[in-house]
C-alpha cells in the first residue's frame, strides 16, 4: 500500500489533480555507487497510509485539502538523452495542467530536464538547492550532464533568476569561483548556527538532494558526507519559508544502503511537509 499517507486519489477519479507525484527511476549519471534508480519505489514503499495519516506538522491535511496523484514512473530503460526527454515531456504536462509536480529521484542528473520543463512556463524562477555539494562542475570526467553538473547547465542556459545552496560543505575552487560569477549564494554548512529563514520573491523550485543531511540522518545516499543538517533542520527551512514553491524534487536517495529505510523515511517527510508549504504558501 503506497498512498502517500492516506493522501493520493486514484487518477481515473481526479484528473483535474492539483499537485502530481512522478517517480524517475535513472541513476546513470551517478559517478560512484549506483542505486538511486530505486529511489521511487523506496520512498512509495514507506509511504503508506498505516503508518502515517495525511496531516502535515503545519496543520495541512494533504487528504482533504488538495488533490494528489501519483503519475508513476517515467520510462528509464532507453538511453539518458530518451530518458531526460521523457522526463522533460512529463514534467510539462504536469505544469500545463496549472499543477505543481513532485519529482522522485534518481540521481541528480534529473533535475536539469526537470528545470527545463519549468523554464517554459516559469520565468523568473528561483531555486532553493538542498545539498552537501554545489553540483557546478563544468564536467566530471567528460560528463556535462553528470549528477555532479545539473547546477552547471542549469546556469549555463539560464533556468533561474536565483539560486540558494543549503548545507553544502563539499566545494571546489572552481564551484566557489562559477557561483561568484552566476550571483550563486551559499549557505556553507559550517556557517549555519540558528534557525535558517529564507525569503523568495519569484516562484520558487526546491531541489532536496538527500545527502544534504548528515549521514546519522540519512545513510541511504551514495556519498556520505559528514557534518550535514539534520533532518529536523532541513523541516525547519522549508516550514518557514516565505514564497511559493512551484516545484519539487527529492533525488540521490540510494536505497542499497539504506536497509532500515530510515532515508527512505526522510524522503517521504521532506515531501510531505513541502506539499503542505504548497498547499498553504507562507
Amino acid at each position: 500500500m503506497s498512498d502517500f499517507g492516506g493522501a493520493a486519489k486514484p487518477l481515473s477519479e481526479n484528473p483535474d489533480y492539483k499537485i502530481a507525484i512522478l517517480g524517475v527511476p535513472f541513476d546513470e549519471k551517478s559517478s560512484y555507487l549506483r542505486g538511486a534508480a530505486g529511489g521511487p519505489a523506496a520512498v512509495r514503499a514507506v509511504s503508506t497510509g498505516k503508518c502515517y495519516c495525511g496531516y502535515t506538522e503545519l496543520g495541512v491535511n494533504l487528504e482533504e485539502d488538495t488533490v494528489l496523484v501519483d503519475l508513476g514512473d517515467i520510462d528509464t530503460s532507453g538511453d539518458p538523452d530518451k530518458s531526460f526527454a521523457l522526463t522533460e515531456k512529463a514534467v510539462a504536462a504536469i505544469l500545463a495542467k496549472g499543477a505543481t509536480p513532485i519529482v522522485i529521484g534518481g540521481d541528480h542528473s534529473i533535475t536539469y530536464p526537470v528545470l527545463k520543463a519549468f523554464a517554459r512556463s516559469f520565468k523568473p524562477l528561483d531555486i532553493l538547492h538542498f545539498d552537501a555539494h554545489p553540483d557546478l562542475y563544468e564536467d566530471l570526467y567528460g560528463d556535462r550532464l553528470s549528477h555532479a553538473c545539473p547546477f552547471a547547465r542549469i546556469l549555463e542556459d539560464g533556468l533561474a533568476a536565483n539560486v540558494v545552496q543549503v548545507g553544502v560543505r563539499a566545494i571546489t575552487a572552481g564551484h566557489r569561483a562559477l557561483a561568484l560569477k552566476n550571483g550563486v549564494r551559499m549557505v556553507e554548512m559550517k556557517d549555519i548556527q540558528d534557525p535558517l529563514y529564507l525569503r523568495f520573491a519569484n516562484p520558487v523550485y526546491v531541489s532536496f538532494d538527500m545527502d544534504a543531511l548528515d549521514p546519522a540522518f540519512a545513510p541511504g545516499v551514495s556519498h556520505h558526507e559528514p557534518g550535514g543538517l539534520s533532518t529536523r533542520q532541513a523541516l525547519q527551512v522549508i516550514q518557514s519559508l516565505k514564497g511559493r514553491i512551484v516545484g519539487l524534487d527529492v533525488v540521490e536517495l540510494n536505497p542499497t544502503r539504506d536497509a532500515a529505510a530510515i532515508t527512505a523515511a526522510a524522503a517521504f517527510k521532506i515531501i510531505k511537509e513541502t506539499a503542505g508549504r504548497i498547499v498553504r504558501p507562507a
